[in-house]
């Protein structure tokens, strides 16, 4: 005991240990959904289910070891979302708007883009690169992220469907998946509302034991095998081939976890007193290589990128103070493990039995165990939007752009592109050019070439 006491500061931080691992307990209980959301959205990319949903507790394990033993930083670690709807959806979807990738080869971009996490990480400039981006990107791309996941949720909980017409239409809201998923939303909405710790473990628990008593969503395991089969299962050939859209998916990969990042340690930093009055934060460097190592490692694993996730802040606000929760948090998911079969039923598609037609796309798959956390998590997103001069066109329209275009074209890197490209026309139009960073114009130069040359 005195060594954890004395390894993690313990006692100089005002905390116990049996604080830590309370705290510990409550960040995982508020984050664990990514353990049945994480294997439902990469097995939309072809990935088996039951090796992404081990690769998901491994990897988020490590990144929390991490956190807790170089950072001693009471942030926990896991896939984020936001990247993993972008690797599923985008960087290894072959319908319109996707890169085409599959999905060994996206694990090999993750890889990549993890290797160049840690290397900017060693060398301090990842918290430099931040300032490239303008500040209505930075609060727009995760709430337009967080607008494509509501759709895909909404989507997945049969109440949006498709439709020849005009792509998608009200779904039958009183088929059972749609009242499951409705349900579950304004369970959710009323725990979180309630203050209570897990709202989101909660519902989907909720929607799985309704689902499997209503028939609804099938309650046989049966067949069900946890495997190796995503680790190390790398292809760089593909990556050769699609040389342009490989570069573009490292990019963006990197920009999105450097948001998640840095959102995380700045605000639950704040929250738990750990940013001092010039802004700063002891070991943050210390705290980016971590996410950096946990990111290429969960590539290895076979998981799309690790980031330290908001959700620590109920830990700190249940008296963490120290890495010892995040160790804590990660041998929680070592535990999940044990509830794999479990959770294959959340994650199982019940789209054929609903529509009577075969899968043949994410807009006709339906998880309704899944689909109010996603719906969920998007709302918890929206949060940045406030923060953008709406009363500034040329900081509107970027961010209006972004939304519009991620959300209508189906493609998380298009929308993220339209904002770019958008953000260096309309200041340099408007006479404002002074307020672009240098960098933001080779970025919107190469992304015009892109569409005009290479798309």
């Amino acid at each position: 005991m005195r060594a954890l006491d004395s390894y993690f500061d313990i006692s100089r931080s005002g905390s116990t240990i049996r604080r830590e691992v309370l705290g510990g307990l409550t960040t995982f209980a508020t984050m664990s959904y990514i353990i049945f959301v994480q294997p439902t959205v990469l097995s939309a990319a072809g990935m088996p289910f039951g090796s992404v949903l081990l690769a998901t507790c491994l990897a988020s394990a490590v990144g929390c070891f991490l956190m807790g033993l170089l950072a001693r930083y009471p942030f926990a670690q896991a896939p984020g979302m936001g990247e993993n709807f972008f690797f599923a959806f985008t960087v290894c979807s072959t319908f319109a708007g996707g890169m085409g990738f599959s999905w060994q080869a996206g694990l090999t971009l993750v890889f990549i883009s993890g290797l160049l996490f840690v290397l900017l990480s060693l060398f301090g400039v990842r918290e430099q690169v931040l300032h490239v981006m303008p500040d209505c990107l930075k609060n727009t791309i995760g709430p337009a992220i967080g607008f494509f996941i509501t759709f895909v949720g909404l989507q997945w909980g049969g109440i949006v469907q498709p439709n020849s017409a005009t792509m998608v239409s009200l779904g039958k809201l009183t088929s059972g998946p749609a009242l499951i998923t409705i349900t579950g939303v304004f369970l959710i909405a009323g725990l979180m509302a309630r203050g209570v710790r897990g709202a989101i473990l909660i519902g989907i628990l909720f929607t799985c034991i309704a689902g499997v008593t209503s028939g609804v969503m099938p309650s046989n395991t049966a067949g069900f095998t946890i495997s190796f089969e995503t680790f190390f299962n790398f292809d760089v050939h593909e990556l050769i081939e699609k040389w342009d859209l490989a570069i573009v998916a490292i990019f963006l990969f990197f920009f999105m976890v450097l948001f998640d990042t840095v959102g995380t340690l700045v605000g639950v930093g704040k929250q738990a007193g750990f940013v001092r009055e010039d802004g700063t934060m002891p070991r943050a460097g210390r705290a980016f290589l971590s996410d950096a190592l946990a990111t290429t490692i969960g590539a290895l694993f076979g998981t799309s990128t690790v980031t330290a996730y908001i959700e620590s802040a109920t830990g700190v606000a249940a008296g963490a103070r120290t890495g010892l929760a995040a160790i804590a948090c990660g041998f929680c998911f070592i535990a999940a493990i044990a509830f794999a079969p479990i959770i294959h039923i959340v994650g199982t598609d019940i789209g054929p039995a609903v529509y009577g037609v075969a899968v043949t796309s994410p807009h006709v798959a339906m998880y309704p165990g899944v689909g109010p956390a996603l719906i969920v998590v998007g709302l918890l997103m929206m949060s940045p939007l406030r923060h953008v001069k709406w009363d500034d066109v040329t900081e509107a329209l970027p961010a209006f752009l972004t939304v519009a275009l991620m959300v209508f074209g189906f493609a998380i890197h298009e929308g993220i592109s339209a904002g770019c490209v958008s953000y260096a026309i309309v200041k340099t139009v408007s006479g404002r050019y002074k307020e672009v960073h240098p960098v933001m114009y080779v970025i919107a130069a190469l992304l015009i070439a892109r569409y005009a040359f290479l798309h």
